[in-house]
């Protein structure tokens, strides 16, 4: 494995961590008394405030033109409407099948990315990414049941959200990860502070929850965001994506930690084919693209 491609799998697995700790943290802050939107636009709002003190502080350079129009749009569109019909989905169809359907993304990813960037769809790729769909299934096996419009809010939340990581591939290309995410971040919270002005919000009202919240936006969004979209730069959309799968992963050995939740022989299973999907998917050493440092025009000062 090229020091590119074993750079971009650290990044992508620091953030499928934690990306897969927020189901967690989300668990303290909704037993609060939070509510979805309130938990949604704290979190953006928090992790916009953090990450726009630091892009000010280092005098990094702010995205211009078509590419801050994008990531506007990225954050106040794609991440917005991605995060309410996931859970939406959640009212009409299991957790299992709802999150089934999202980590259809990757297999998403692979084809449109082929289709519309003509990225390299090799038969390795293909095969990993299938791999590890279905240790997906197998890990969240067990309450797979829903009404057809969970299944086609499910299936929207997946598509929204392969779109939203194939936009940003090709942004990633010209901007600094912590810039991107900074106004996809800002973007966000913008949309969900209107929706609180609109409905009004439920804050959470003890200690622990707003201390899940914090982690949510710190470690949930700013570190998980910035490091996805570093782990685009070295790897592409594609690979990305299919190593992503590791964040069910990380949910359920965190949840049998802190919640008490039972590791069952299917998550075991599920997990390792995932593992071994990444594996294969890694030591397969073929680039989507040549390294970022050779194509990229990103600025950070």
């Amino acid at each position: 494995m090229g020091g590119e491609r074993l750079a971009g799998a650290l990044y992508v697995t620091v953030s499928a961590m934690s990306f897969g700790a927020m189901a967690i943290f989300a668990r303290f802050a909704y037993s609060s008394g939070a509510d979805v939107v309130s938990v949604l636009f704290l979190r953006f709002a928090i992790a916009a405030a953090l990450m726009t003190a630091v892009m000010i502080a280092m005098r990094h350079r702010w995205p211009s033109g078509r590419n801050l129009a994008i990531l506007v749009a990225m954050g106040a569109f794609g991440y917005v409407a991605q995060s309410l019909s996931f859970f939406a989905a959640l009212n009409y169809a299991s957790a299992g099948l709802v999150a089934l359907l999202l980590y259809l993304y990757p297999f998403i990813v692979t084809i449109l990315g082929a289709l519309f960037l003509r990225e390299k769809l090799t038969r390795v790729r293909v095969a990993a990414v299938l791999v590890a769909l279905a240790g997906t299934a197998l890990t969240v096996a067990g309450s797979i049941q829903g009404e057809p419009r969970g299944i086609v809010l499910g299936v929207s939340a997946a598509l929204l959200y392969s779109i939203y990581i194939l936009v940003g591939d090709r942004v990633m290309r010209e901007e600094a990860p912590l810039a991107a995410a900074t106004v996809v971040m800002i973007a966000a919270a913008a949309v969900f502070g209107a929706m609180i002005v609109a409905e009004g919000a439920s804050w959470p009202r003890t200690g622990s929850g707003w201390a899940a919240v914090v982690a949510i936006a710190v470690v949930s969004t700013v570190v998980a965001m910035i490091g996805f979209f570093a782990g685009i730069q070295k790897l592409g959309a594609a690979d990305a994506a299919t190593l992503s799968t590791l964040e069910p992963i990380v949910t359920f050995v965190l949840a049998a930690v802190f919640l008490g939740e039972a590791i069952e022989p299917n998550h075991v299973a599920g997990g390792a084919m995932i593992l071994a999907a990444v594996i294969w998917l890694m030591r397969s050493g073929t680039p989507l693209r040549e390294p970022a440092g050779a194509t990229s025009t990103s600025r950070t000062g």
